[in-house]
């Protein structure tokens, strides 16, 4: 069986001498698992196609219950991701929790057309800081993924707005600071207006406008470190990908 579709590849593993087992994300099929044999030999036709973070259209074909990829044309390389190595790190995260967050064979067009959008935004969106377009992701992928923060009100009290709000990030509900004892154990992080705001507009939002507002300061890092601590604490696990951004920034920081 043969089918043609378009696929992120979010994954790539070197195999045998010039092969490479790749992890896609696609329209049809959701993530599926594909072998692309001999792409790593020089002028090779579908070596351009199975890069890490290519948005190809593939011909797949199926034999005995195995993916291989028969032909791929590149649509989108994301170049300006792939000149600069701290946008680059962050696309691969991005491409990692996408991996974790889809299910092997089922369709999930949010899920792809976030990481796309994010990737594009990295790409063509140089004046959007790059923890705003990472916080956006980690939000709305939580929220695509079941983990939509519920921030409406507060979870104990109802009171709307919350007097000094914060968010909890094992029970995912915004809460007075008054109410903290009412949530039950764990952490929970402040959250000024302009940052639920935000919050408010990544979640609830027009997926298409995902990166269209502007937050900065104290009120970006609220939300920025909210994103990651709450997928952390949600998903249990860690991110190698992550790891080496952060390194990035710390090298980055030092010598300033």
């Amino acid at each position: 069986m043969h089918i043609t579709t378009k696929a992120l590849v979010l994954r790539g593993v070197d195999y045998k001498e010039s092969d490479k087992i790749l992890t896609l994300l696609t329209q049809e099929q959701g993530k599926l698992t594909a072998s692309a044999r001999g792409c790593r030999k020089k002028g090779s036709a579908i070596a351009a196609g199975c890069q890490l973070l290519a948005w190809s259209e593939m011909v797949l074909y199926d034999y005995q219950g195995r993916w291989s990829v028969k032909e791929a044309a590149t649509q989108r390389l994301f170049r300006g991701v792939r000149d600069d190595i701290e946008r680059l790190s962050l696309g691969c995260y991005f491409a990692e929790a996408a991996e974790l967050l889809a299910v092997e064979g089922e369709e999930n067009p949010e899920l792809l057309a976030l990481t796309l959008n994010s990737l594009h935004a990295l790409d063509k969106m140089p004046d959007k800081p790059l923890p705003l377009v990472k916080a956006a992701f980690e939000w709305k992928a939580m929220a695509l993924a079941g983990y939509e923060p519920l921030i409406d009100s507060c979870g104990v009290c109802g009171a709307v707005p919350p007097e000094e709000p914060r968010f909890h990030l094992r029970e995912g509900v915004l809460h007075c600071a008054k109410c903290r004892d009412g949530v039950g154990e764990g952490v929970s992080m402040p959250m000024s207006p302009p940052a639920l705001a935000a919050l408010d507009h990544i979640v609830h939002g027009d997926p298409k406008r995902l990166f269209s507002f502007r937050l900065e300061g104290e009120p970006l890092k609220q939300l920025a470190e909210a994103a990651e601590a709450y997928l952390h604490t949600q998903l249990e696990r860690g991110f190698s990908t992550l790891d080496y951004y952060k390194s990035l920034q710390m090298t980055e920081r030092s010598f300033l």
